[in-house]
């Protein structure tokens, strides 16, 4: 686990390479509110906001421990489908943590595999992503959406508004980490393999 001050240095470092403060907290997993806290060096409070710290680079070094989640991943999705009477077309991994896994669960499942790319935090267009045109499209198709940390919610419900905006049916959303109390967003069901909460 980093210490206060290694993160103040990686969120530092991010900062200067231009990301606003949304793909920071994207790219390390925190909220919004604690990378503030971080950029001004806790100058703002006393305290540091409630906020989990999540990193999985052990599994993320091994394509081998990845498809290790895959099959458990798997085994949830085809546990969903029997609970809510529905099938899988595609999996669909959004960019940029959640493409490595859904492309591994999309092979264990021999299923077409979509990737999306969210809307920028510094993009001031009304768009909700895009997908790649190299892979897999969404329309009339049943998908599970793959992450790998749910924070806030809204990069999976700009997902889901994505693929129901292009005639895609969004089925479940798939996570490693699960930071927030929710089990849908958007009317879809929500599965992590690890839920937190701040006690």
């Amino acid at each position: 686990m980093p210490t206060t001050e290694k993160m103040i240095k990686q969120v530092l470092e991010l900062r200067e390479k231009g990301l606003s403060r949304e793909d920071i907290a994207k790219e390390l997993h925190l909220s919004e509110e604690t990378v503030g806290w971080l950029l001004s060096r806790g100058k703002g409070s006393e305290k540091p906001p409630a906020d989990i710290y999540i990193g999985w680079r052990s599994v993320g070094v091994y394509s081998s421990r990845l498809t290790h989640m895959a099959r458990i991943f798997s085994d949830i999705i085809l546990e969903e489908c029997a609970r809510n009477e529905t099938e899988v077309d595609a999996i669909m991994g959004i960019a940029i943590n959640g493409i490595p896994l859904a492309t591994t669960i999309a092979n264990e499942m021999d299923l077409e595999l979509i990737v999306y790319r969210p809307r920028r935090g510094d993009d001031t267009s009304e768009g909700m992503g895009s997908i790649l045109s190299n892979y897999a499209g969404v329309r009339d198709k049943r998908i599970a959406i793959v992450d790998d940390v749910l924070s806030t919610g809204n990069t999976m419900k700009n997902a889901i508004e994505f693929l129901k905006a292009n005639q895609g049916e969004p089925t479940l959303c798939l996570s490693i980490v699960n930071k927030q109390n929710f089990d849908q967003i958007e009317g879809v069901p929500v599965r992590a393999l690890i839920r937190t909460h701040v006690v």
